[in-house]
């Protein structure tokens, strides 16, 4: 398929030549951007020039922890991460998601499975109506195109793609209750222990990031049995 030039970029780090070439072949017949690379520092070099809408991280790397790219990923690009790994251990998924990720496929994989999760997650990233990339909440703005929340002096804190997804579903529906059934039907990824401990993880640092009281939060409240509910006033721009 001919690629359009400003079709989605996807950036696949994997040291195995076969599996760079089955994801490349399949998301270029989709009608995707790609660039490969099979050393982290080959990766990270090119990130300083472009900058991918997915990337796709293999964690076992010759020359650098995967985890730690995805971290690093997570804070410092707006791309989403998605781990592709052989790894199939459920402390292996959690670990990944606490660290930023907003995926993980298990190898061995079907390519048009990976596609499709893919063009999921992009729907995701599709404006929602009505709404823009900035909004105003109680002495806070969250700037959801540079990933940062800056507060009443000016000073920014970076959040990660995984963690504006969690808050920009708060901000779009303020002082409603929010089940984790919900959560996981908005976000995407299967239900079970994986995902609830990425939301814990991810709510716990917004929460910190918010300067709220671990013990008595005032913004991300929790509803026990039944969800969350953000009490903020929220504007949009």
């Amino acid at each position: 398929m001919t690629q359009v030039a400003d079709a989605p970029l996807i950036s696949i780090l994997d040291d195995e030549p076969a599996i760079r070439t089955i994801l490349a072949s399949a998301l270029e017949d989709a009608g995707f951007r790609t660039m490969s690379f099979a050393r982290a520092t080959e990766f990270e070099a090119a990130l300083a020039k472009t900058s991918p809408d997915v990337c796709l991280v293999d964690l076992s790397l010759p020359d650098k922890d995967g985890l730690t790219v995805v971290h690093q990923l997570a804070l410092e690009q707006g791309a989403r991460v998605i781990i592709i790994s052989g790894r199939a251990e459920v402390r292996d998924r959690v670990t990944g998601l606490e660290l930023g990720a907003d995926d993980y496929i298990i190898k061995p994989f079907d390519p048009s499975e990976v596609v499709a999760r893919i063009r999921a997650h992009l729907r995701r990233d599709a404006p929602t109506e009505n709404k823009g990339d900035t909004a105003t909440f109680n002495g806070w703005i969250a700037h959801f195109d540079r990933y940062v929340l800056c507060n009443e002096a000016g000073i920014e804190t970076p959040f990660s793609h995984a963690e504006g997804e969690v808050l920009r579903l708060f901000l779009e529906r303020p002082k409603r209750l929010i089940s984790r059934q919900s959560m996981q039907e908005t976000l995407g990824g299967a239900a079970g222990e994986s995902f609830d401990r990425a939301m814990d993880v991810r709510i716990s640092r917004l929460r910190t990031k918010l300067n709220e009281d671990p013990k008595n939060p005032k913004l991300i409240k929790t509803i026990y049995g039944a969800g969350y509910i953000f009490l903020g006033d929220v504007h949009w721009s």
